[in-house]
């Protein structure tokens, strides 16, 4: 069964592993940066881990502002993939969205991740933007995805 709980500074040595597995070809992100983000204002931020049985099996973090919020992180651990954590991360993060009232959710994924792909359309999220050469040293594209938070998310 998964569990979520709030990521913690003591996670951040298993984060880099994870990120380093799962981003390989793009800079993964580094324990300095999970530290910043974690000790970010909470009021901007919020992260989220879930864990199988004690085991990391993936993150998501969220970053606020005004009416916007951007989804900074949503990583699920290739032993634990296809097993719905994905979709279950994704839901913690539009609700902890919606909580804060914000009236879009935003986030990037690389254009080939049709797995994700796949998770954030069945939610409501609408491609809005492109940037070429994003990702894998300039030859994967991102793609810029919004779902619009309306009451029937609250």
């Amino acid at each position: 069964m998964v569990r979520l709980r709030p990521m913690r500074s003591n996670d951040v040595d298993a984060l880099v592993v994870l990120a380093q597995v799962l981003f390989a070809g793009d800079p993964p992100w580094s324990a300095e940066h999970f530290e910043s983000e974690l000790a970010g204002v909470p009021e901007t931020r919020w992260y989220v881990m879930a864990e199988v049985d004690g085991d990391v099996a993936g993150y998501a973090g969220l970053m606020a502002a005004a009416d916007t919020a951007d989804v900074q992180a949503l990583a699920v651990a290739p032993a634990y993939q296809r097993r719905g954590i994905g979709t279950t991360l994704l839901t913690a993060v539009i609700d902890e969205a919606t909580r804060r009232r914000v009236g879009a959710l935003l986030l990037e994924v690389r254009a080939d991740n049709d797995p994700a792909l796949a998770i954030y359309r069945r939610h409501g999220f609408e491609q809005i933007s492109r940037r070429r050469g994003y990702y894998d040293g300039g030859r994967v594209d991102a793609l810029v995805l919004r779902r619009v938070l309306t009451a029937d998310d609250a």
